[in-house]
């Protein structure tokens, strides 16, 4: 009867060791995939970074133009919108209405491609 209890306490400890390893398993795919969005909202974040930097830079640029040219207002190309799209796009984020500014994560978006060719178009 011993013998009996002993094999059911192993096969019972058995079983709580493959629900640890499952779980631990779990929790290593759930730390994985948050790494890897804790990267991409980092990467993210430095393109919006370079981005504020740039257009602060141009800011600066147009205020003291303005004040060199006394009144001479110079406004944005139009085309300027589209291009820093298309770049948005090939650095990988959406600039489609439905998926706007998430990650591409490389794959192509047709909204996103229909979008830039009515720009240009």
């Amino acid at each position: 009867m011993k013998d009996r209890n002993f094999l059911d306490t192993v096969m019972e400890f058995e079983q709580q060791l493959e629900s640890l390893q499952q779980q631990y398993n779990d929790l290593k795919k759930y730390v994985a995939h948050m790494v890897e969005e804790h990267q991409a909202i980092q990467t993210e974040n430095l393109h919006l970074r370079r981005r504020l930097e740039e257009l602060i830079g141009e800011e600066e640029n147009l205020t003291q133009d303005e004040t060199t040219n006394k009144g001479k207002v110079s406004l944005l190309d139009i085309g300027e919108g589209y291009d820093n799209l298309a770049r948005l796009y090939q650095e990988g984020f959406h600039v489609c209405h439905v998926h706007f500014g998430s990650s591409r994560k490389g794959e192509d978006c047709l909204f996103c491609l229909s979008f830039l060719n009515k720009q240009n178009g």
